[in-house]
């Protein structure tokens, strides 16, 4: 997994730093976080500069990608180091849980795509509404 993150920031003319390494491992394999939570987390080992100029370096390479949450957003690993996923996302309380993967909604996608002669270069989806334990407070 390294190995293709420090290929793909060299592609890039960016090495893979120790601060970088970091922030990519606080993202791998969790929920969308946000950028916020990932400064919390790295606190004593990257400072909050850091923190931000990697995610902006991230996004602009496609390593990672924001969920945009109503005036809010979470960032998560892209396609590219997680398997594809959509998201439901809670209003109530903010937390953002990983659909299962669905491959009738992927085909009805690429249907929809290919009727329209629309070619897509990706996509994102997020389902809002009550997760199960705000529905039962």
């Amino acid at each position: 997994m390294y190995d293709d993150l420090a290929a793909l920031l060299k592609k890039n003319n960016a090495s893979l730093t120790q601060p970088r390494k970091k922030i990519f491992d606080l993202l791998l394999n969790q929920e969308p976080q946000t950028v916020q939570v990932l400064v919390r987390r790295a606190a004593g080992e990257v400072d909050r500069a850091t923190v931000y100029r990697a995610i902006e370096l991230f996004e602009r390479l496609g390593i990672a990608h924001r969920l945009n949450i109503g005036w809010k957003y979470k960032i998560e690993l892209s396609d590219i180091f997680a398997k594809h996923h959509h998201h439901f996302y809670c209003t109530n309380c903010g937390n953002t849980f990983n659909l299962s993967q669905n491959t009738m909604l992927e085909t009805m996608i690429d249907s929809v795509s290919s009727k329209t002669g629309f070619s897509p270069r990706g996509h994102q989806l997020e389902v809002y509404g009550l997760c199960a334990n705000c529905q039962s407070s």
